[in-house]
């Protein structure tokens, strides 16, 4: 009796567990994540400029998918329909591991914020959907616009499920090594030989006018490599007036040299001013003393004063926001083409 008794009492609570097991089950929330339809690219047409680093975000709205998502570009083709193993295989880039902040000392500090990684020169960010273009992939080895290009489709992904996108347009523009640049980004030529600066208040010798932006060229010549005293990544600002005569650097007196663009051992005699840097200039889109407000480009300001008729006194500049993508050693030369600046008093 006992003993029926026993195993009566252990069903009974076995029982009972198993309805409290049943009854937690049930009240347990559904972890499995979903694939929404309103999940969806917002852009199908992608044009980066080959030899710079691209981003495009913004590109992806999520709706009501469950995060996180994984992305990842499938069946990258040509226009054509053939294999496209320039886009598929790794190449080393250039990656910062550690964010720029315009306060590093040295061209060495710089490049121990960034490694080589493998990468596509195409890829998708994984968990954002967003496209970046590596600034390794160049029109030697990627098609470029006039050519059709590419055609992808995308994966996206989680444990709940998959969705495709599909013929996705990749239309490489062709290298501008540089900005302003006069070079078409289809054709690559040149639409003229120079750009002009971003600002200018200085008088003019001969007319004692004020000169105006298109009265300066700007050209951005790239040096050979291997020259004697150039390092293979510098810049050199060179001035030259309408006889082709070259203006002292130190006419623009006033210039903070020091600060004038994120450099190093700096050396000024008559004819240039030239530093050691690390390209691309500017190395990142954060805004430094060295840039442009919001950090898009590189800007320097060249500084004089003078007086003027009355005892005036006119603070001179001339003023240039600028890029450079390709390493090597440029020189910016301002060329006044119609009338020497004017750097004595009256």
């Amino acid at each position: 009796m006992k003993t029926k008794k026993y195993f009566l009492s252990v069903a009974i609570m076995l029982t009972g567990m198993m309805l409290v097991l049943v009854s937690c089950k049930k009240n347990l929330p559904d972890n499995r994540l979903s694939i929404a339809n309103d999940s969806q690219y917002t852009q199908f047409l992608y044009q980066p400029t080959l030899g710079r680093n691209t981003l495009f975000t913004n590109n992806f709205t999520y709706g009501n998918s469950s995060r996180p998502l994984d992305f990842k570009i499938v069946n990258m083709r040509t226009f054509g329909g053939e294999p496209a193993p320039e886009l598929t295989k790794l190449y080393p880039v250039k990656v910062w591991k550690t964010a720029y902040d315009g306060t590093e000392k040295t061209l060495a500090e710089i490049e121990a914020k960034r490694v080589i990684e493998n990468h596509p020169l195409f890829e998708v960010r994984p968990h954002s959907g967003e496209f970046l273009m590596w600034a390794e992939a160049n029109s030697n080895m990627i098609k470029a616009q006039p050519d059709s290009g590419y055609v992808f489709d995308v994966e996206m992904s989680n444990t709940g499920g998959r969705k495709y996108f599909q013929n996705f347009r990749l239309s490489p523009l062709r290298e501008r090594p540089y900005e302003p640049s006069p070079l078409d980004p289809v054709t690559g030529q040149g639409t003229s030989t120079s750009v002009s600066p971003a600002g200018l208040f200085i008088t003019g010798t001969r007319t004692n006018q004020f000169l105006s932006s298109n009265d300066v060229a700007v050209v951005f010549n790239k040096l050979p490599k291997g020259l004697p005293g150039y390092s293979g990544h510098s810049i050199s600002f060179k001035f030259i007036d309408t006889l082709a005569q070259v203006i002292d650097p130190n006419k623009f007196a006033l210039t903070d040299w020091g600060n004038l663009v994120h450099g190093f051992n700096m050396v000024k005699d008559a004819t240039k001013v030239k530093f050691d840097v690390a390209y691309p200039i500017p190395l990142t889109a954060y805004p430094t003393k060295y840039t442009a407000t919001d950090g898009g480009a590189a800007r320097v300001v060249f500084r004089f004063d003078r007086q003027a008729f009355g005892a005036a006194l006119l603070h001179c500049y001339l003023a240039l926001n600028f890029k450079i993508y390709e390493e090597g050693d440029w020189e910016i030369i301002f060329q006044f083409k119609n009338d020497r600046p004017k750097f004595d008093n009256d």
